[in-house]
This record gives C-alpha cells, structure tokens and sequence, in this order.
C-alpha cells in the first residue's frame, strides 16, 4: 500500500477550535512550529480519515488548513489540498 508524507498549516480564529484541530493532529502528527505540522507514513485512506476529523471542527469562513502533499525531492508546488473539495486531491 502506497504512502505519503505531509505538511499540515492552519490558521484558526476561534481558541476552542485551535485547540480540538491541534489535538487531533498531534494524535498523528508532529508539530514542528505552532501552526505547522508534518505527518508521516500514511495512506490515503489515513489522510482521509484525518481530514474528515478536521472538517468536522473547522469553520470554512473563518480558518485557513492547508495540506501539502511531500515528494521525495521536496515540497510539489500547486499540490496542496483544498478543504472545500478534499477527496478532489488524489
């Protein structure tokens, strides 16, 4: 089964949401700047279930997630996931 290394950034307004958001990336993430997380070794199906939890909690008008998907060679520019069409990104 094939896996995928990411980079998850956020900028939540609501305290009460930040702190749900941060948690269930920390379950399964590493964070490595307040607001930026790396997520390794996951399969899509991973990746999905985390990003349902995620949306679960966000607020589309108020906070900004970004997912960026890891190649071996670096960051891929234009590859990051847009939450408002999630299982588009694949």
């Amino acid at each position: 089964m094939r896996k995928y290394d990411f980079v998850v950034a956020y900028d939540i307004s609501d305290p009460k949401r930040l702190r749900k958001i941060a948690k269930v990336l920390e379950k399964k993430a590493i964070r490595f700047q307040y607001s930026l997380f790396l997520v390794t070794d996951v399969t899509r199906d991973e990746v999905m279930s985390l990003v349902d939890r995620i949306l679960s909690i966000y607020n589309e008008k108020q906070d900004d997630i970004r997912i960026y998907r890891i190649k071996h060679y670096g960051i891929r520019m234009g590859s990051a996931m847009d939450l408002a069409h999630p299982y588009d990104f694949f």
